[in-house]
Formats: structure tokens, C-alpha cells, sequence
């Protein structure tokens, strides 16, 4: 049993309507605590309405009091005050590093579109509030440029980037190489000290929107499970790439929208 505290996506692509289809298409049984409604679609984001803390708080204990909640991911919490709320209930809830239930933090800041998807100054309470609980984190090149505010330009540079922000959070990281470009989405697990790098194929004309959260939801669903961290990420790595590799188009007078398969649609043009 996984649970997904994040932001609700209207075109399924992401959020947690991504992490839905593949907690089911990963056999893991789904649980949802919404943090933002999104208005967007692939390429464009167009508003963003927080819920408030106390219904999100209220959301999470619920749901520990009547399941029995196997691992849990964050998404967008866009906010200092929601970090702050869910780090808060997850704590009362025994879930983090230590804890029993083990979390992975997705620190999503901005959309596949450039969009921005986290208020500026809620970068520090990441760090403060969520970061010490993380079990592993699911940074991409952009989020981690900002937590360690400098580029990272270079497959070389991705295994000292990532082993910066495990020493300095004590969680195992994992640093996603797919904005690098070239031939293969290389990415990159520090787990423990030791180092794992993952490869597939880039896929550089196929939209990319929801395939962060994809993978988050994919390693939450093998934790769930009881998979070993490893394990975890290669299956989900796995998965994403299939997904991306069987996206489905749709051909619109503005040009193609693309989605990802989660397992359900057979790749092609869809229904």
C-alpha cells in the first residue's frame, strides 16, 4: 500500500494521477492526499490553487488510522507552510529515515513546461523540515542546481553532485541525468555510500511531462512492497522508460499532446 501526498494534475499526465496509474500497473494499492489543484496540460501550466493546511493534515491522518500505509512519496507542496504541515503529520504518522515507513521526497520546483511549482523561499524548508526524515530523495539536474546552487553540466559531475547532497541530508539520493540529453537518460543512486548508475534510452522527441513523478511513484510502489532500495529503482527505471518508449499522441490543431502510458493504453494514438 502506497500513499502519494502531491498536487492534483487535471491532465493525468502527472501528479497524482500519475502516481495512481502506476502504483496499480506496479500492483501496489494507491493512496492520495491532495496538496495543490493544477490547471494544466502538457507544455503549459495555467493556475495553481493550494489546499489548505489543515485539510491536507486531516487527509494524512485519516489515512494512517485506517491503512496500513507500506511506504510513502511527496510531490508538489508548493509552499513553506504545506512543507511544514506534511512534515509535521508524517512525523506523527512514524514515517522517514528510522521511522518504519520508509519516504521518498520528489522536490518538485518547476513543471516539465518551466512553470514554477514551489514558492521561492520553500526551498529552505525542504531542507530543514523534510530533507532529515527522506529515506531518498528524487532530485532532477534543475532541483539539484538549486539545492546546491551550481550547475551540473556532465555525467562525471553528476556522482559528486549527488554524493554532496547525501552527506549533507543523510538520505540516499537519487539524481536524474535525463536533462543532460544525448543518447541515454543516465541516472545516478547514492545509497549508503555506494554508488548505482542506472542507463535506458533518451527519448528527446517524446514530451516528457509526468515522468519525475512516474518514477517516484514507481520506486514508492517497490518499497511499498519490500523491495531493497537498489531494487527498487531499477524496476522503476524500467518502467519509466516503457512508458516513455510506448507514449501515446494525440495530433491537435496546435500541434501533438503527448502522454505517457502507465500500462493501460498500448502505446500509439490512444482513445
Amino acid at each position: 500500500m502506497a500513499l502519494t501526498i502531491a498536487g492534483s494534475d487535471n491532465s493525468a499526465g502527472a501528479g497524482i494521477q500519475a502516481d495512481l496509474k502506476t502504483f496499480t500497473a506496479l500492483g501496489a494499492y494507491g493512496l492520495t492526499a491532495v496538496t495543490c489543484v493544477v490547471a494544466e496540460v502538457p507544455g503549459r501550466v495555467s493556475a495553481v490553487m493550494p489546499v489548505t493546511p489543515e485539510v491536507v493534515r486531516e487527509q494524512i491522518a485519516l489515512l494512517f488510522d485506517a491503512f496500513p500505509v507500506g511506504a510513502v512519496k511527496t510531490g508538489m507542496l508548493y509552499s513553506t507552510e504545506l512543507i511544514e504541515t506534511v512534515a509535521t503529520a508524517l512525523a506523527e504518522a512514524g514515517v522517514g529515515r528510522g521511522a518504519g515507513v520508509p519516504l521518498v521526497v520528489d522536490p518538485v520546483m518547476v513543471a516539465t513546461s518551466g512553470d514554477p511549482l514551489l514558492q521561492p523561499d520553500a526551498v529552505e524548508a525542504y531542507r530543514l523540515r523534510l530533507f532529515p526524515m527522506a529515506t531518498l530523495l528524487t532530485p532532477n539536474l534543475d532541483e539539484a542546481r538549486v539545492l546546491l546552487g551550481r550547475p551540473i553540466s556532465s555525467r562525471d559531475a553528476m556522482e559528486g553532485a549527488a554524493t554532496e547532497l547525501a552527506r549533507s541530508t543523510g538520505a540516499s539520493v537519487l539524481l536524474k541525468g535525463g536533462h543532460l540529453g544525448g543518447p541515454e537518460a543516465s541516472d545516478l543512486l547514492v545509497d549508503r555510500g555506494e554508488v548505482h548508475r542506472f542507463e535506458g534510452a533518451f527519448y528527446a522527441e517524446v514530451s516528457t511531462h509526468g515522468t519525475g513523478c512516474t518514477f517516484s511513484a514507481a520506486i514508492t510502489a517497490g518499497l511499498a512492497a519490500g523491495l531493497g532500495l537498489a531494487e527498487a529503482v531499477g524496476r522503476a527505471k524500467t518502467f519509466v522508460g516503457e512508458s516513455i518508449r510506448t507514449s501515446c499522441r494525440w495530433e491537435r490543431p496546435g500541434g501533438p499532446t503527448w502522454a505517457l502510458n502507465h500500462g493501460k493504453l498500448g502505446g500509439g494514438t490512444g482513445a
